[in-house]
């Protein structure tokens, strides 16, 4: 007997990282699965294909989903369906001369389905992930890793149930936002922090009736990919790429994400 396909939809685009190399690596995992048909976009227009498709997967930078996108994002979760958000996909970015990197709260509907908005993050350099709820099973078995990556240091809007974190307490220099936890004064009025030092690399957040699993680990960044801002970036970083734990983590999230409707637990 045949079975139906399911059919993914893959949005992977916008600034400051090898999306070529991001979008290859995405679509290498997806192909494991022969029932897997996938569609891909560099940003959110074809808002007709997402609506015709059983799942979403977003590894975008500075891609901001126009209103009425927004509302076909909204439609999308709220029959259901999933969608594993990585990386960038939750970062707004305005360089501000002479203050640095800044993220504008412009699109805070577009934060709250996915539960964060990347606000800052320390120079690239190894911390310890460790596993939040080690009962689910998007993470059981993992144990603690020691990633190269971006520290995403964000604000929260709604509910998330953590199941990776990490902790930070310092600088965040080049960014508005520096000191980490930020004092009072200078948090923002459209979310909230998580106490302490925490911040969150994994999580599941529901809305609308669907639910967003959102993963900030996946930096890479190629030489051409700072351009207009510099010629040639002098480094190529791979990022969380490199370690079969990140790898099996995206399995995990788009077995999660591609399962069809009537057969979850």
């Amino acid at each position: 007997m045949a079975t139906a396909p399911v059919n993914g939809y893959l949005v992977c685009g916008g600034l400051y990282h090898d999306m070529d190399y991001a979008r290859l690596e995405i679509l290498k995992l997806l192909a494991e699965h022969e029932h897997i048909r996938v569609r891909v976009a560099e940003d959110y227009r074809d808002v007709a294909a997402i609506a015709a498709s059983d799942f979403l997967i977003t590894y975008t930078c500075d891609v901001i989903p126009a209103h009425a996108e927004q509302s076909a994002l909204r439609d999308f979760l709220s029959t259901g369906r999933r969608w594993l958000a990585l990386h960038g996909t939750n970062s707004v970015l305005r360089f501000l001369k002479g203050r640095g990197w800044d993220a504008p709260r412009t699109a805070p509907d577009f934060m709250a389905m996915l539960g964060s908005q990347f606000v800052a993050h320390p120079p690239i350099a190894p911390y310890k992930v460790e596993v939040s709820d080690s009962s689910h099973p998007l993470v059981a078995g993992i144990e603690p890793f020691e990633v190269d990556d971006e520290l995403y240091l964000c604000e929260y809007h709604g509910t998330q149930h953590a199941l990776l974190h990490t902790n930070y307490r310092g600088e965040a220099p080049g960014f508005t936002a520096q000191l980490w936890p930020r004092p009072v004064s200078e948090t923002g009025s459209q979310g909230t922090e998580m106490p302490g030092d925490r911040q969150l690399v994994m999580y599941l957040h529901p809305y609308a009736g669907g639910e967003v699993l959102y993963c900030t680990l996946g930096h890479c960044r190629g030489k051409y990919d700072m351009r207009p801002m510099m010629a040639e970036y002098p480094t190529v970083e791979r990022g969380s790429w490199k370690l079969p734990v990140y790898h099996e983590l995206l399995r995990r999230g788009i077995r999660w994400a591609s399962m069809p409707r009537g057969t979850r637990n």
